[in-house]
C-alpha cells in the first residue's frame, strides 16, 4: 500500500468517532498503564470486551503478563491522563491521581466507568493484537458526565 496509502486509510479511519480509555495493572511494583482507543464490548453472556494495543507498544507486555487489566474510561476532563499514559517509559504515574481498586487495579478518580477484567484470549491482527477480556467486575462511576473522545486527530467531546 506504501506509505501514502497509510497515511490517507489513517485519515480515512480518523473519521470515525472513538472514546478514549486507558488499561491499567499493578505488578508488585509499579503501576502499568496504557492509552486505546480500541475498546468494545463483545458479549453479555458471558461478560467479554475487547481491546487492541499495538505491538510495538512497550506496556501491553507488562500487563499481559500480569494477565489481568482494568479499563477506565475517561471524561472530557482526562485528557491529561490521557496524554500521560500514552508516552513510552516509566513514571507515566507521577503527577496523576490515581487509588487502587478493591482487586488491585489502578484507577482515576473522576473516570465515567470501569471494567475489569482476566485476559480470556489474544489473536494476532497485523501490527496489532486482539485482546479479549472476561469481565470480573465493573463500575459506572457517574453516567452523567461526557467522554473523552477522539475524532479527526484531536480530542474533545463532540457531543
Amino acid at each position: 500500500m506504501g506509505e501514502i496509502g497509510k497515511e490517507a486509510f489513517r485519515k480515512t479511519m480518523g473519521q470515525f468517532c472513538t472514546g478514549v480509555v486507558v488499561a491499567t495493572a499493578f505488578d508488585d511494583k509499579q503501576p502499568i498503564g496504557l492509552t486505546l482507543q480500541s475498546f468494545v464490548s463483545i458479549s453479555l453472556d458471558p461478560l467479554l470486551v475487547g481491546i487492541s494495543p499495538g505491538k510495538s507498544s512497550v506496556t501491553w507486555p507488562l500487563i499481559r503478563e500480569v494477565g489481568k487489566f482494568c479499563i477506565n474510561i475517561l471524561a472530557h476532563d482526562q485528557k491529561s491522563i490521557c496524554e500521560a499514559m500514552s508516552k513510552s517509559g516509566k513514571d507515566k504515574f507521577m503527577n496523576i491521581d490515581w487509588n487502587l481498586s478493591q482487586r488491585g487495579f489502578p484507577v482515576f478518580p473522576g473516570n465515567i466507568a470501569t471494567t475489569e477484567c482476566d485476559i480470556e484470549s489474544e489473536y494476532d491482527a497485523g501490527d496489532h493484537t486482539i485482546v479479549i477480556g472476561r469481565v470480573t467486575d465493573f463500575e459506572l462511576n457517574d453516567h452523567e458526565k461526557d467522554p473523552l473522545a477522539f475524532f479527526r486527530g484531536a480530542y474533545g467531546t463532540f457531543i
